[in-house]
């Protein structure tokens, strides 16, 4: 049998690391049955054979880290560390992470979560065009409207433009009734709840009414010229290489450009390829244009999304194998036939 007695240092907010009703805690207990944890104020002791409750010291250990890291410690960071994830390899920590991109409507201050959203915000900073690719779920587009917010508020541009393919998410919508922003609104909604986030309901009527704040699909951009705006194309993966082609050149002298897509959710008919993918290869070197590529490690949707997109992933990579393979065998089929001839 092994003993032993954790101190948490004083300035650690037990609440914070026990958890609500010692939520986090009891999420400990039930992951190490075998082993006796009894807390008391900012003493924690482990009884239980020795590699368990080391095991448990490290899991606690980890947890401690991680407050003091992000001076939070929400549920889902402790099932996290339970379940062998090492958020420090791309969480931001408080330190790294001083400053604050823009207030919500509550005057939450909203960061960047991670170290690729980090970059991202870096990035978009050192150039006038960024592309942020990444799956669903890693703060692409709501980092993206967060930088467009803050340089409105800070008066670095006159407007904002949001805007996306009106593209079905592999459904047939059918009619939809009303005006054209109703109809084009259902596909715009995203954009539409990260504002909400961000500006107060009345300024944000306000912005739109005045065109301060512009959201609408990509078709509608032909022909402009895009200046001294902050501008987001999101989903750009559901755009056409002419389509992209088309948004770019739009781009005026002073405006500020960030171009959001998910490479795995391409909802294109399959006659027609992402512009996106020939943009990444053409476009990458150009001084004044940056890249970023988010990874399932960035998503700060619910922890099982992570590990969605990791099955997807996996899934994908034996599907392409089994293509190859199946290739192969053709390929070798085809070289038996002509040797026989």
């Amino acid at each position: 049998m092994s003993e032993i007695v954790l101190t948490i240092d004083n300035s650690v907010p037990l609440v914070d690391f026990y958890g609500q009703n010692d939520s986090n805690l009891n999420l400990i207990r039930k992951a190490f049955p075998e082993v006796k944890i009894t807390s008391r104020g900012n003493t924690i002791k482990l009884s239980g054979e020795k590699k368990d409750t080391q095991a448990c010291k490290a899991k606690l250990e980890k947890m401690l880290r991680l407050l003091k890291e992000q001076d939070n410690l929400p549920e889902q960071d402790v099932q996290e560390i339970l379940g062998g994830e090492n958020p420090f390899e791309y969480r931001v920590s408080a330190k790294e992470n001083g400053n604050v991109i823009v207030h919500g409507r509550s005057g939450t201050p909203i960061k960047a979560k991670t170290r690729n959203q980090k970059r991202l915000v870096e990035s978009s900073e050192a150039n006038d065009i960024v592309f942020a690719i990444g799956p669903a779920g890693t703060g692409k587009t709501y980092t993206a409207v967060a930088l467009a917010v803050r340089a409105l508020k800070n008066r670095l541009v006159r407007r904002i433009i949001l805007t996306r393919p009106a593209v079905e998410a592999g459904e047939r919508l059918g009619f939809l009734p009303g005006d054209l922003k109703d109809k084009v609104d259902p596909y715009l909604r995203p954009l539409y709840d990260a504002l909400d986030d961000m500006i107060p309901g009345e300024k944000l009527a306000n912005f739109m009414q005045n065109r301060v704040i512009e959201i609408a699909p990509l078709a509608f951009m032909r022909g402009r010229t895009l200046d001294n705006a902050f501008i987001i194309l999101d989903e750009a993966q559901n755009a056409t290489s002419v389509q992209l082609k088309m948004f770019l050149t739009r781009i005026g002298p002073t405006a500020k450009c960030i171009i959001t897509g998910d490479l795995t959710q391409i909802d294109l008919p399959r006659n027609q390829t992402s512009g996106l993918y020939r943009s990444l290869q053409s476009l990458s070197e150009i001084d004044g244009i940056g890249t970023i590529y988010l990874t399932e490690e960035d998503v700060v949707r619910h922890r099982l999304v992570k590990q969605i997109i990791r099955a997807y992933n996996k899934m994908d990579e034996e599907d392409q194998k089994a293509r190859e393979a199946a290739k192969r065998q053709r390929e070798l089929r085809r070289a038996a036939e002509e040797a026989r001839e």
